[in-house]
C-alpha cells in the first residue's frame, strides 16, 4: 500500500501541473482528433488531459520505483520453494562413483 501511494500521489501533483501547462498554451476546442476537431466539451476534454497525464507521471514513478529494488528483493526465493530457502538441485555424479 506504501508503494501505491509513493507512485500515485506524486504522479497526482504532476499531472496536474502538466495539464494546466498544457491547457494554457492550447485551447480545448481547437484541438484536432485524426483530423477532426473534437466534439467533446471543454470539461471532458480537461477531464480525459488530466487523467493521461496522470497515467503517463504514475507510469513513470512505477517504472521508477521498479528500477531501484534492491538485490535482495529481486533475488529473494520464489513462491514455490519451501520453507523460503532456495531449491537445491542434486549434486552430479561423477563418472567413475559407484553410488
Amino acid at each position: 500500500m506504501k508503494r501505491a501511494i509513493w507512485i500515485l500521489w506524486p504522479s497526482f501533483i504532476v499531472g496536474g501541473i502538466g495539464e494546466a501547462l498544457f491547457f494554457t498554451v492550447f485551447d480545448p476546442q481547437e484541438l484536432y482528433l485524426f483530423g477532426e476537431p473534437t466534439t467533446l466539451t471543454r470539461l471532458a476534454v480537461y477531464s480525459i488531459g488530466f487523467f493521461l497525464c496522470w497515467a503517463f507521471a504514475a507510469a513513470s514513478s512505477a517504472l521508477t520505483c521498479f528500477l531501484q529494488r534492491g538485490a535482495a528483493e529481486v533475488n529473494r526465493p520464489g513462491p514455490l520453494e519451501s520453507g523460503g530457502a532456495p531449491a537445491r538441485r542434486p549434486a552430479p555424479r561423477r563418472a567413475g562413483s559407484m553410488s
